[in-house]
């Protein structure tokens, strides 16, 4: 039996552990029982995400850990990767958040969730603060993402993750179409299979 192995999935603004590419994770993981997966739900409080996301993380080490990041998530999880030295995946990562979510600012709703809240510039300042400017080990993160995504600009992720192992595909959307015919060459990126 392989050593026990966490996988976290971080989901994106406005997103839930329910997303259609967190269960397809979840699917894709029974085959790997040595695989323990963690969906923690991040509420829209930078801060409170960020707490939650690393109290989880330590919890898990020393054990093997790799992360999956999608849009937001991707963002989150270039800083914890870079700060516990881990491994990720991202898919159609957010790369300048602070800036595409001025549109957002004000009254929200959480479609998956139903909660209500205020998302404030004060958040923007805070989730500016979790910025990587240099990825130190590209050799730990691979980038996937579509032309396609009509939320992010694909090529500010390739610019920004240039020198990590990238999939790049034409078409598609933000959702990241196909996602679940990935997952295998996630997992042996990651170190899960």
């Amino acid at each position: 039996m392989p050593d026990p192995y966490h996988l976290f999935y971080i989901h994106g603004f406005n997103s839930s552990p329910q997303s259609a590419k967190a269960q397809q994770t979840r699917h894709a993981l029974v085959r790997f029982p040595h695989v323990q997966f963690h969906v923690p739900q991040l509420p829209f409080d930078p801060i409170r995400a960020m707490a939650i996301l690393e109290q989880e993380i330590q919890q898990c080490l020393p054990q093997k850990i790799g992360l999956i990041g999608s849009s937001m998530g991707g963002y989150l999880g270039t800083y914890v990767a870079e700060k516990y030295k881990l491994p990720l995946a991202m898919i159609n990562p957010a790369v300048r958040p602070y800036e595409l979510l001025q549109d957002y600012l004000g009254e929200m709703t959480n479609d998956h969730t139903g909660e209500k809240y205020v998302f404030t510039q004060d958040h923007m300042q805070i989730i500016k603060g979790f910025e990587v400017t240099q990825i130190t080990r590209p050799e730990r993160y691979l980038l996937l993402t579509q032309t396609g995504d009509e939320t992010l600009d694909y090529r500010q992720g390739v610019e920004k993750y240039a020198a990590c192992k990238q999939i790049v595909e034409q078409g598609g959307d933000h959702s990241f179409q196909n996602f679940d015919q990935h997952l295998t060459r996630i997992f042996e990126f990651l170190g899960v299979a």
